[in-house]
């Protein structure tokens, strides 16, 4: 008879964030008896708890603010100078994020997928030691394991998070008033949308890059575009410019550029990436690879190569995208149980929760003429679109690749309003490796948003309409 701090399952999964207890989700459904072992107080990982479900909530109410401020008079609505209640809007992302999370604890009991509360350390190709809050220990057995262990905020070298000063995502969700001038160390997807949820709010902020551009990687005509958006709205940006340190000199925050240049601010955000978080998993231990970065490798089933051991989401490096994690969650435990699962990466999208918002899909024009492609580019501005004109959100435009033999969509960009929910039709376009044509033939509803992306395929054909 087993010990009674031993406990079997068909499948684990160590961390219930998006990829774990997706995962997790996903295993029960297939039969398999199943846990899932995390450590913090509720489940949903970085993204529910400290990542893309507050951050959204905050930047979805500083935008109904900052509308209310800026635009409710071009409809006609006049209203007195609104006031800013901070702790009420935090208190409204909080309780997003429990609503969210308490939902997820459904969803395991609805499945028969058990929590275990605690840190999973590997001992075992097929063993885990579970150390609890109390720092009380158990053993679960598994012959299938999925490593969902996520990942963390880089600090700046020799400079830790102090969430007061000093700031990672997780501090600049929390603050307890509006900062006077809020420095943000990266123009990246973190740094401009956590920038504008301050600049929205009334605070100053400067954005201090060290790459040639903001947002780097993304279609350079969406950059440009979106530069010169930020730059309107208040928006100090320098890029180009490297830091060398960072003070607190008592009150307040001061950095250092190179060539000796000081900028001094209230406070300091440092988004400059994250890394996989794979401490103290007993991983590498085992035989585990893992790359420079800490990352865990794996092969095109995520399987690490070592017993039935499987690893996914941001432990394993990439894009660190929460829904990218989700899918490989699925496509893991798919694997596990003999089944062909896998992800289209060619067809995840990317969207930055900005104004306007940015979202893409594929290549961008640069990354397929540099494959040697002969391509064709269709644009079409959001100035042209009724329903955007009715909305007055007219600002960017929907630009699309394609292959100009086969006419294949090859990438879709989207600098504008609602981007994070166009972008969808551009993934099942990619998906099911649609021509320019498809989406041009297809009648989409009169007046929507969604007619960009009609005509804008429309373009890359020398047809389009309302242009």
């Amino acid at each position: 008879m087993a010990d009674r701090t031993e406990s079997s399952y068909d499948l684990a999964i160590i961390g219930g964030g998006p990829g774990g207890y997706v995962a997790a989700i996903r295993a029960a459904q297939l039969g398999f008896k199943t846990a899932c072992i995390e450590r913090a107080p509720a489940l949903g990982g970085t993204c529910l708890n400290v990542g893309c479900i507050p951050s959204k909530a905050l930047l979805d109410s500083s935008e109904l603010y900052d509308q209310i401020r800026k635009k409710a008079i071009h409809h006609g609505i006049q209203v007195s100078e609104p006031g800013l209640d901070l702790e009420a809007m935090m208190r409204r992302k909080d309780g997003v994020v429990t609503g969210l999370t308490r939902g997820v604890e459904q969803l395991f009991r609805k499945n028969g997928v058990e929590w275990i509360h605690g840190s999973g350390r590997l001992v075992e190709p097929d063993r885990i030691e579970v150390t609890d809050a109390a720092n009380a220990r158990r053993t679960v057995l598994a012959p299938r394991i999925v490593l969902a262990t996520g990942s963390a905020a880089i600090p700046f070298p020799g400079v830790p998070f102090d969430e007061d000063c000093v700031l990672s995502s997780t501090g600049a969700l929390s603050l307890p008033e509006v900062p006077e001038h809020l420095l943000v160390i990266g123009g990246g997807v973190i740094g401009m949308e956590l920038g504008s949820v301050w600049l929205r709010l009334g605070a100053r902020v400067t954005i201090l890059e060290l790459a040639p551009t903001i947002l780097t990687g993304l279609d350079h005509e969406i950059i440009r575009a979106a530069d010169k958006a930020f730059r309107k709205q208040g928006f100090e940006i320098r890029t180009g410019v490297q830091v060398t340190a960072i003070e607190t000199p008592g009150s307040g925050a001061r950095v250092t550029l190179e060539g000796g240049e000081a900028v001094e601010g209230s406070r300091v955000l440092v988004s400059i990436g994250r890394r996989s978080y794979t401490e103290g998993l007993g991983a590498a231990e085992l035989g585990v690879r893992l790359d420079a970065r800490g990352s865990i490798k794996v092969d095109e089933r995520y399987h690490t190569g070592v017993g039935q051991i499987y690893a996914i989401g941001d432990a394993i490096g990439g894009r660190f995208l929460a829904h990218e994690a989700q899918e490989e969650g699925v496509a893991a435990v798919e694997q596990a149980a003999g089944q062909p699962g896998r992800v289209e990466y060619d067809a995840v999208a990317s969207v930055v929760y900005t104004s306007p918002e940015i979202a893409m899909v594929g290549l961008t024009e640069e990354e397929a003429r540099a494959s040697g492609q002969e391509v064709r580019v269709g644009k079409f501005p959001f100035m042209a679109n009724g329903r955007a004109r009715c909305m007055d959100e007219t600002e960017g435009f929907v630009k699309l690749i394609a292959d100009a033999q086969t006419d294949r969509v090859l990438g879709i960009h989207i600098v504008g309003p609602r981007a994070s929910d166009l972008i969808s039709e551009a993934s099942l376009a990619m998906e099911f490796e649609a021509a320019a044509e498809d989406i041009a033939l297809s009648v989409h509803a009169h007046p929507t948003l969604p007619e960009a992306l009609k005509e804008a395929a429309l373009a890359s054909l020398g047809r389009a309409i309302h242009i």
